[in-house]
């Protein structure tokens, strides 16, 4: 889960590459907070009040725990966010029968404490997290890219897509048409070539644009020409928008091994276009409303 790539290791300075269940060496002082669960003393952590771009790894096994995007200053005096990445943290009891402790889901180091009902965001949740447990990489070294997807309606593609190893973030918005910067309501009801699409940020160097196309494949239904489960009309067809050569070719193998399995695919390639964000309303709709995708779904095709 948490390995980092050797050439994306590579250019971040004192990680190292790791192996399945091998862990970095850490200083007396590190040991002491994500071993043996001590805290360091607040406003002395060199991510307090840090606000570049870019994730946060676990110290111990560079599994990535945060995006910046979700870091808040709680005036607290350690690092707060108020969302992890899918998957990355870990909750449990904490031995003075009061807090829950945080860990890393990877390694099992500790992080810190989540805090509830405090109203500090809108999503009304505190990770307190220890600098010294915490490696951070900024966006400008991760090198990231964007790929453009169409699979149905965007909430169930940026459910799914957004769960990947190296995905930073997944936006939902529209692609094609006339229009410009174009109203839900109007893709909706006066529909003038408008797709839902999603934009994904992702880190080539962990995860590569095949293994995201090959996902996109298996989480909505290639074959149906016309929408996507009960959603149907031209807004909801499937689509790869392509922004390289080298991303079309990849779309169009893929399509080639769908096809020798006997899949009718019905996914059209385009070159990407003009995306425009969607209303804030569907950002996150899933995790937002706590609900589960009503029209996507985890297939193996490949």
């Amino acid at each position: 889960m948490a390995i980092l790539s050797t050439a994306f290791a590579a250019e971040i300075k004192d990680l190292k590459i790791l192996k399945l269940g091998e862990y970095n060496s850490l200083t007396p002082d590190e040991k002491q907070v994500i071993v043996n669960k001590a805290t360091e003393r607040p406003f002395t952590g060199k991510y307090y009040l840090n606000i570049e771009k870019g994730v946060y790894l676990c110290k111990r096994c560079n599994a990535p725990l945060y995006r910046s995007s979700d870091k808040f200053d709680s005036g607290c005096g350690w690092p707060s966010f108020d969302d992890e990445i899918e998957g990355a943290v870990k909750r449990i009891p904490d031995s003075d029968g009061r807090r829950t402790e945080i860990v890393c889901s990877n390694c099992g180091a500790h992080l810190g404490h989540v805090f509830t009902g405090e109203h500090m965001t809108q999503k009304n949740i505190r990770h307190c997290v220890n600098s010294i447990s915490l490696n951070f990489v900024p966006k400008a070294v991760m090198n990231e890219k964007k790929a453009y997807f169409a699979g149905g309606c965007f909430w169930g593609v940026e459910y799914y897509l957004e769960k990947l190893n190296g995905v930073s973030s997944v936006v939902s918005g529209y692609m094609g048409g006339s229009r410009k910067d174009p109203s839900y309501e109007q893709v909706c009801y006066s529909n003038a070539g408008e797709i839902e699409v999603v934009e994904v940020t992702y880190n080539p160097n962990i995860i590569s644009y095949e293994e995201i196309a090959r996902i996109f494949f298996e989480i909505h239904d290639p074959t149906q020409a016309d929408g996507q489960g009960p959603d149907i009309g031209s807004q909801y067809i499937s689509v790869i928008f392509y922004t390289s050569d080298e991303e079309k070719q990849v779309a169009k193998k893929l399509i080639g091994l769908l096809k020798e399995k006997g899949y009718k695919v019905a996914t059209k390639l385009r070159p990407a276009e003009v995306f425009y964000k969607a209303e804030e309303f569907h950002q996150e709709y899933y995790k937002k409303h706590r609900k589960q995708p009503y029209c996507h779904g985890y297939t193996k095709r490949f």
